[in-house]
């Protein structure tokens, strides 16, 4: 199982900026996806971090924030990216 914090980060900080409270990083080992633009396909990514808030996660990928939901098999699908401010993402939620 890996499980990474974002560079720089606490998971306190996290929590604070999020006003989660259970919000916690997540195994890296799942199947996660990003919707194509024409939402018809997905493509898998490798993520280095995923962040989980409830039912909804922040997903890093390549420099890139992407948010995205947990389905119950633990996959993660993501459909939108705010770039690599992870204040700017975790402000989205």
């Amino acid at each position: 199982m890996t499980v990474h914090l974002p560079a720089g980060w606490t998971i306190e900080q996290i929590r604070s900026l999020s006003h989660d409270r259970t919000a916690n990083p997540l195994s890296t080992d799942r199947l996660v996806v990003v919707e194509t633009a024409d939402r018809h396909a997905y493509v898998e990514l490798h993520p280095e971090v995923i962040l989980g808030f409830h039912d909804l996660c922040l997903v890093l990928d390549d420099g890139e924030w992407l948010m995205g939901r947990l389905d119950t098999d633990g996959s993660v699908v993501c459909w939108a990216s705010y770039g690599p401010d992870l204040a700017e993402a975790i402000r989205s939620l």
